[in-house]
């Protein structure tokens, strides 16, 4: 009898999910302050981790920015304190005894900083050693950002080994080392966010992107499982978000090409719109965004139809084929590398 009582009340609760999940859709949540907070970004140097740290910048987080290119780290350092000054100048014009709009008031304006860490977040030891730097440096991070991202380009049988696993490093094992340098603290205190920025292509695959697709859906599996994980010890103080977008035009997956009739309705995405909408859903504590919608329903779709049915699909999509014109753009740059070079 108690079994069917708690399948009654599962029943409920999994229908009353759904009603809320529907609000959602209709009544935009109300966004969460994060300013005086520390946010560490992986990947900050460029692309999506840039914007990103610009977005966590205007909303007044104490930002660390970890990234491999020492000069582009260095450069989105800049754009953030350019963004703190204008947030400073915008405070001294403003009059005297007027109150702000609450998150503005949380922080005094010269306590807003950045820190740039040179770090391989795909060598365990170099995160560990920089992870316990920031911690002495600056304080406890609320924010993790895991965002830092390769690929290599090339068909399976060609991508040397050292590649592959470069990209296992980078794209999913560097989620655990970050993880748990930074989670045992917010266990402690029971509040933290940890977002990872995974891809479609960690939902379903394509082909010529092997290492780059099994990457992701390592990250994918890694994220649920964590979120699972702090669900099961009741912290719900710690949140998780997962970004799984579309194709964006960061230069990443440059020449990547579907089906030019429905290319107009299925374009790459910018980078300025994906991380909007990933920054609306990490500050509503939203578990989880795919961009565009679309890609739910591809999700969908490629759970329940049979494997022919998705090959079909792919073909008249031109999604089976997408990545060989970018894999052959980055084989061409190689040889002509190479030939410059002498090679």
């Amino acid at each position: 009898m108690n079994i069917l009582l708690e399948f009654f009340v599962v029943t409920f609760r999994v229908l009353w999910a759904f009603v809320l999940a529907a609000a959602k859709w209709l009544v935009r949540p109300k966004e969460k302050s994060v300013a005086g907070q520390v946010c560490l970004i992986t990947g900050a140097g460029s692309g999506l981790g840039r914007l990103f740290a610009l977005e966590f910048a205007r909303r007044r987080a104490l930002l660390v920015l970890w990234d491999i290119n020492t000069q582009s780290n260095e450069e989105t350092a800049g754009m953030v304190r350019h963004i703190y000054r204008e947030i400073a100048e915008e405070a001294a014009t403003a009059a005297p005894g007027v109150a702000g709009d609450g998150e503005k008031d949380v922080l005094p304006h010269g306590n807003l900083q950045v820190y740039t860490y040179t770090c391989d977040v795909g060598k365990r030891e170099n995160v560990y050693l920089t992870a316990e730097r920031v911690r002495k440096e600056v304080g406890e991070v609320s924010v993790l950002v895991n965002n830092a991202g390769v690929v290599s380009g090339h068909h399976l049988l060609e991508c040397p080994d050292e590649l592959i696993e470069r990209t296992m490093m980078v794209n999913c094992h560097a989620h655990f080392w970050t993880t748990k340098a930074f989670l045992p603290k917010m266990l402690e205190m029971n509040h933290g966010h940890i977002v990872t920025v995974a891809s479609s292509l960690g939902l379903f695959s394509t082909a010529g992107v092997e290492d780059y697709c099994a990457s992701k859906f390592g990250a994918v599996g890694f994220h649920e499982s964590l979120s699972h994980e702090l669900k099961a010890a009741e912290k719900d103080g710690i949140k998780t978000t997962l970004v799984c977008p579309y194709l964006v035009d960061t230069g990443m997956f440059r020449g990547c090409r579907i089906r030019k009739e429905i290319e107009p309705f299925l374009p790459p995405l910018k980078p300025e719109y994906c991380v909007k909408q990933a920054m609306r859903a990490i500050l509503t504590d939203q578990p989880m965004i795919c961009t565009p919608r679309l890609m739910y329903m591809v999700t969908f779709m490629k759970s329940i139809l049979p494997f022919e049915a998705v090959v079909c699909m792919y073909r008249f999509l031109g999604a089976d084929k997408c990545m060989y014109p970018f894999i052959a753009q980055r084989k061409q740059a190689t040889n002509n590398n190479e030939a410059k070079n002498g090679i």
